[in-house]
């Protein structure tokens, strides 16, 4: 007894991954963890029954939490913009825009996925809609099998780093900070990894040629009747419009307005000179753009400009993560519409996969809360964060120790229970040794980004084992037998974006100021340096009305 009693914070986590490792649903296992180790502690003495009591509260405060409503917002959000064919179209415009060029479908492929996460947000949706549509394509053109494979399942995965991520709203809301900020800080290291991930595919189309070779001149459909690819109206255009707004932006905004809102509007000013021009070229002189120029700036601009209504907005502080959300579903279903593409079949499924993945997400915190309740009850937090703040090294040395243990826990756990099991337990620690939770709070996501391309578990990799070819078969354009593609070449493919992921942890870690940019529109005054002065008590008049004289 008096060894349960000692060590009952210990022993209620072991018995958490027992029963984890034993197949029962994350929920139920928390929950159940968490009552059975209440009603011991309650035996033992060391709880008092009324604790109890404060369960309901827990639930309630779940059941109430604004933030969360993003959640079903941006996935009701993506789904429709998967299913109206909005990634088909990115997909077919950008892979004519760069085909023609060595390792062009893999550069496609990227830019695609990143366009996709910060407009749908949804991994499954980012990859299998690639590997439907890109991997028969780089089939067909002689792509080497594991990168092709590694490309798509990689990009599909950016939709957990670039905003609006679902993993960024639960992490904010774990970590007690604001989802605008976490968006903020998480801005440029998305920008740097989808760089990372074309450096990547440009060093393979150099190197190895034979794996990432140009598709045939009579593959590029959008060209002129003089055979000219049309590249070079749509640069003009794009930096006429570039020049444009930059010198809006520096003539019209004030020099203190911070560096996101500059970018947001910069974006904006682009999107809309571009298109606009677009438009009336089409209207007053038809032809003077080129078709693919047009192509590409009538397919780009509309998924552009939700990702404004959705970032932008919350970026400039018009609207709330949730608010954003709420106009980013509207949008959707507007795109949708003009596209003629809206049904009540699509409706009914977008709907449907929303409540599913939102009671999954709240079911999974509501057994969090139960288990948090009583580990926090008998001091298990105090344990975990003495436990942590023992290790050698102080900050490095618990940065180091706790991405080990992200990255392997990865290799079996969701990152949603991840967020709701371990980020609880370590964000007091952190906060003790001086860490900005915000900036912490990105690190592990990156780190949890590669948690979906971890063979032999990565939901990304089975996500695209899904979609590719398991049998011969024979292409519909060429009439060519095509080879399968094999569950092997899927996770050798994925190894090299692993590395990339462990690289931009470490550049994270080494240069923190690449997510501490969210401050740059925060307030410089320092709270301990305000004074407040009162004049001298004779210089005041006879008070009244307080009873006396």
């Amino acid at each position: 007894m008096q060894f349960l009693i000692e060590n009952i914070a210990p022993l209620m986590f072991g018995a958490l991954v027992i029963v984890l490792l034993l197949g029962y649903p994350v929920a139920f296992s928390l929950a159940a963890v968490g009552i059975g180790f209440g009603a011991l502690g309650i035996h033992l003495g060391l709880l008092e029954p009324s604790l109890a009591q404060a369960l309901p509260q827990r639930i309630w405060g779940i059941m109430s939490n604004d933030t969360l409503l993003a959640i079903p917002f941006f996935t009701f959000m993506g789904l429709i913009l998967e299913r109206s064919g909005m990634a088909e179209d990115l997909l077919d415009t950008i892979g004519q825009l760069f085909g023609s060029i060595r390792g062009g479908l893999a550069y496609a492929v990227i830019f695609v996925g990143a366009l996709l996460g910060a407009t749908t947000g949804v991994v499954a949706a980012s990859v299998i809609s690639m590997g439907l549509i890109s991997l028969p394509i780089m089939l067909r053109y002689g792509y080497d099998r594991r990168f092709a494979c590694g490309v798509i399942a990689a990009s599909g995965t950016l939709a957990q780093i670039i905003p609006p991520s679902l993993v960024l709203i639960v992490m904010a809301d774990q970590l007690g900070r604001s989802v605008g900020d976490m968006y903020a800080g998480a801005f440029l290291p998305a920008a740097l990894l989808v760089a990372l991930y074309i450096a990547f595919a440009v060093g393979v189309a150099v190197l190895k040629p034979a794996w990432a070779p140009a598709m045939p001149g009579d593959a590029v459909m959008l060209r002129e009747s003089s055979e000219r690819s049309g590249l070079r109206s749509l640069l003009v255009l794009v930096v006429l419009s570039t020049v444009l707004s930059v010198a809006v932006v520096q003539t019209q905004l004030p020099g203190d307005t911070p560096m996101d809102e500059k970018v947001v509007i910069l974006v904006l000013l682009i999107t809309a000179i571009s298109f606009l021009a677009a438009a009336l070229c089409r209207v007053l002189r038809p032809g003077l753009l080129s078709r693919l120029a047009e192509r590409a700036i009538f397919v780009l601009v509309p998924p552009l400009v939700l990702i404004f209504l959705v970032l932008g907005t919350i970026f400039l502080g018009v609207a709330t993560p949730t608010e954003g959300g709420a106009m980013g579903a509207v949008g959707a279903l507007v795109m949708a519409m003009s596209r003629k593409r809206l049904s009540w079949n699509l409706l009914k499924q977008a709907m449907d996969v929303t409540g599913k993945l939102s009671t999954f997400v709240l079911f999974i915190l509501v057994g969090a809360r139960v288990f948090s309740l009583t580990f926090y009850a008998v001091e298990g937090h105090l344990w975990v964060e003495n436990l942590l703040l023992g290790l050698p090294g102080a900050q490095t040395g618990f940065l180091i120790v706790v991405n080990v243990l992200i990255f392997l826990l990865a290799f079996f756990l969701d990152f949603f229970e991840l967020a709701f099991i371990v980020i609880p337990l370590l964000a007091p620690a952190a906060e003790t040794l001086g860490i900005d939770l915000v900036w912490f709070g990105v690190l592990i996501a990156v780190n949890l980004q590669a948690s979906f391309l971890h063979p032999p578990f990565g939901f990304s990799l089975f996500f695209l084992r899904s979609v590719a070819p398991d049998k011969d078969y024979i292409d519909k354009v060429s009439g060519k037998r095509t080879a399968k593609v094999t569950l092997g070449q899927i996770y050798w493919g994925a190894i090299p974006f692993i590395l990339i992921q462990i690289l931009m942890v470490v550049i994270l870690v080494v240069f923190p100021e690449i997510v501490m940019v969210y401050k740059s529109g925060a307030s410089t005054v320092d709270p301990d340096t305000i004074q407040i002065e009162l004049p001298a008590l004779d210089r005041i008049g006879p008070i009244t009305g307080l009873g006396g004289d």
